[in-house]
């Protein structure tokens, strides 16, 4: 039955969604990165504590666990099913209820979701992050702006209507999520990224 399926998809997406590689990797190294830096679990804020590999680390497996819950998703119940999936993961990973729902960001789990709704959507997207965050030294304004991105590129090019709700939802969640990024932008207080050294 497609409630099933749709369940499946959901209940899946969040745990998936909800497993946090910058907590367990940091872990892993014998300090949480909720106790770090900006106290975010995301892959920025493991590159500010721990390094760039860690942080390229984190964001690699947020990235996959995305794409795996994705194309689950889509085998089961087509474009529908793709658009649960990345909205249960990145829901998940916001919101993870095996930490307290003290997760990420979005960004990392919105980069695999722009991959999933149009190749041209990504590649746009990271375009936008990398000149965004490379001009300011802020990845803050890069992920903020390649959040509003994915909304204006899946309007241009025009994806099926389950993909462009799912780009909509990634996209609010991130602002909501770097509200307090946005803030200190309009105030002039948010600091330039700097990666840790590895030791």
């Amino acid at each position: 039955m497609d409630i099933l399926k749709y369940a499946f998809i959901l209940i899946g997406g969040y745990l998936l969604g909800s497993v946090s590689f910058s907590i367990i990797f940091s872990r892993a190294r014998g300090r949480d990165v909720r106790e770090q830096g900006s106290g975010n679990a995301g892959a920025t804020n493991m590159a500010r504590a721990f390094g760039l590999g860690a942080g390229f680390l984190t964001l690699a497996g947020d990235f996959l666990k995305a794409v795996i819950v994705m194309a689950v998703g889509w085998a089961l119940a087509g474009d529908w099913g793709l658009a649960a999936g990345g909205a249960a993961c990145i829901t998940g990973h916001c919101f993870p209820v095996f930490y307290h729902f003290r997760g990420g960001k979005g960004i990392s789990v919105g980069a695999a979701i722009g991959l999933a709704i149009d190749w041209r959507v990504f590649v746009g997207i990271v375009a936008v992050f990398l000149i965004a965050a490379f001009l300011s030294k802020k990845v803050s304004l890069g992920s903020a702006c390649a959040a509003v991105a994915i909304i204006v590129l899946s309007f241009v090019f025009a994806v099926p209507l389950p993909r462009l709700l799912l780009a909509i939802y990634a996209a609010a969640l991130a602002l909501f999520q770097h509200r307090a990024n946005l803030k200190r932008l309009s105030e002039g207080t948010e600091p330039d990224f700097k990666a840790a050294k590895p030791k």
